[in-house]
Order: C-alpha cells, then sequence, then structure tokens
C-alpha cells in the first residue's frame, strides 16, 4: 500500500526536524569552558651517565640542574609559569610560558629528565580540577669552539611522550589531555623541542589539546532515536 502524498511529506518533515533538533542538541554539548594551570617541578631521573648529579627547585616552578657560577655562568634553568586558557574540543590553548636559560654544566653533574605537574582549576568544569604530570628530556651537548656563536652547542628541552595516566569524565565521554609542543609564535608552529644556545635564554609558550578516549559506549538515546526517524522514514519511501 502507497503512503499519501501528504502523509510522505509530513513525515518527511518531521525526520528532517528531528535530525536537524538532534543535530543541534549535539553541538550545543561540544566542550567549551575556561581553566587556569599552575606547575611544580618533580625529582629528576639523572641517568647512568651522572654519577654526582646537581639539582635544585623540586616542588617549585623554576628548576635547575649544574653547579652554578663554576664557569663564570648560572646554572641550567627551566621555569613555567601557569596562566588562563580556553578549552575547547577543536583546536590547541596555551598552558603557560616555558623559559629556558642554558648555563654550563660540568661532565657527571647533569639530569636526564624531569617531570613537571601541572594543576587545573576550572569553576565551569571542575571535572577536571586535579594534577597531570608530563615528563621533559634535557639533552646537554659538549661544547666546542666558540662556545656562544656555534650551533653545535645547544643544548634542548623536548617533550616526552608517555603512558596517559590521567583521565577526566565530561558529558558523558572520557578525555585526556595531550601536549602539542612548544611554539615561539603564539601557537601557528610547534615544535616538540625547546633549543637554546650557549648562555642564552628562550621562552615559549607550551601548547596541548585534549584528546577523546575511545570507548564502545551504547550509542546515546538521542542519536538511536534520530537514526530510527530516519530509518523509518527512508523504508516508507520506497514503498511509497
Amino acid at each position: 500500500m502507497k503512503l499519501s502524498s501528504a502523509f510522505t511529506n509530513t513525515f518527511s518533515t518531521i525526520a528532517v526536524s528531528t535530525l536537524v533538533v538532534f543535530g543541534f542538541a549535539f553541538q550545543a554539548q561540544a566542550m567549551n569552558f575556561l581553566s587556569s594551570s599552575s606547575g611544580k617541578w618533580g625529582q629528576p631521573t639523572p641517568g647512568d651517565v651522572n654519577p654526582m648529579p646537581y639539582f635544585s627547585g623540586v616542588g617549585t616552578n623554576t628548576f635547575t640542574w649544574g653547579i652554578p657560577n663554576l664557569f663564570g655562568t648560572p646554572a641550567n634553568q627551566l621555569t613555567f609559569t601557569g596562566n588562563s586558557f580556553s578549552v575547547n574540543s577543536h583546536s590547541i590553548f596555551k598552558l603557560g610560558n616555558f623559559n629556558y636559560y642554558n648555563g654550563t654544566v660540568p661532565l657527571g653533574t647533569s639530569v636526564d629528565s624531569v617531570p613537571l605537574t601541572l594543576s587545573f582549576t576550572s569553576n565551569e568544569a571542575p571535572e577536571v580540577n586535579g594534577d597531570y604530570t608530563f615528563e621533559f628530556d634535557l639533552l646537554n651537548t659538549l661544547n666546542t669552539g666558540n662556545i656562544e656563536e656555534n650551533d653545535d652547542n645547544s643544548d634542548f628541552v623536548v617533550e616526552k611522550t608517555l603512558k596517559r595516566d590521567r583521565f577526566f569524565t565530561l558529558q558523558g565521554k572520557k578525555y585526556a589531555f595531550e601536549l602539542a609542543g612548544f611554539s615561539e609564535d603564539g601557537g601557528q608552529t610547534l615544535t616538540k623541542e625547546l633549543k637554546a644556545l650557549e648562555k642564552k635564554q628562550i621562552s615559549a609558550g607550551l601548547f596541548a589539546r585534549v584528546k577523546e578516549i575511545p570507548s564502545e559506549k551504547i550509542p546515546e538515546p538521542a542519536m538511536v532515536i534520530g537514526l530510527g526517524v530516519l530509518g523509518c522514514y527512508l523504508l516508507n519511501r520506497k514503498k511509497a
């Protein structure tokens, strides 16, 4: 039996309207909230080639390694300064600023890596509040030639990829903060490493994104209803 034209048109309008309404509902659930950050450096990993590691600043936002003023220069230094930022599902955002000074580190007194624990606070999305730890490798080169002008004497801070151990749940979905890299131009270009010439200081923003963690959840009721309406509509069109 064919459906009447009036019924078919009415059903079509209802189906499309229903899907549009659900589409707007899904868009309204897109992640968007304000947060702020602060950071503290943790206990570093000296590594096998550093029998006499020399460092300070654990538990603060400024970490130094190497014996200061031994060669007339301060120790290597990393400072993280947090800020406020806006989080959404579709773009990167700046967690804070890195200041990196490349001093002189005597052989055997360096460290291989250091963790940075970032504390996030949000009144709009308290689900994200808490501590998130990220690790950074510290690559110190052996100085040769003209120490201050030779690019080969540059030292590096490198973002280290670690298994995620902290998540948050928002609007029924599971997320993690993922570092996007360093940037000296406001996020236009990103790099996984921060490079500084000997006796020079460099500043850059540390950027991140939110990453949804896949799950095998049962589809949301709204989606099921929407697909059901669309299926009925297509089936009845075929019979008409």
